[in-house]
């Protein structure tokens, strides 16, 4: 049996203003388009500064990035979407059966409360959490396990 083909992924969030930005920056980055990849929100919010921020210090440029809210009828184009909370989870429209769905339950770094060094903190080891996520990602769609 042939392993399916992923070629268009979306990266989907409640606000598309943090988890999923980081994603997509990210997967950008590892995936060297090789993939046609996105981001969306179910109520886009803005691209948090502290996102922009913490992906320049990996050598990732999203401040051209924008905001942009799920448009259902394009949700089915996709081959695989990744949910990035659970709000985007329950509120995701239904997809087709041939649409690949994966769940990363990734806390919202913009709701984190502390000092700005304990934010900027939490930001990195989201930002990390998603990179480490995405190679995984990357490795499993070589060698056809999804």
């Amino acid at each position: 049996m042939k392993n399916k083909v992923y070629e268009k992924v979306l990266f989907l969030c409640t606000g598309n203003s943090c988890r999923s930005q980081i994603a997509e920056g990210i997967a950008h980055h590892i995936f060297n388009s090789k993939y046609h990849i996105e981001s969306a929100g179910i109520e886009p919010y803005g691209v948090n500064q502290r996102a922009i921020d913490t992906l320049k210090e990996v050598g990732i440029d999203i401040s051209d990035y924008k905001s942009k809210i799920i448009d259902s009828n394009k949700l089915n184009q996709f081959d695989l979407i990744i949910t990035l909370c659970g709000d985007a989870k329950d509120k995701c429209p239904i997809l087709d059966k041939e649409i690949k769905h994966i769940h990363w339950n990734l806390k919202d770094p913009a709701k984190f409360q502390g000092t700005d060094l304990e934010i900027k903190s939490y930001f990195r080891n989201s930002r990390d959490l998603i990179l480490n996520k995405i190679k995984e990602l990357k490795s499993n769609l070589e060698k056809g396990n999804l």
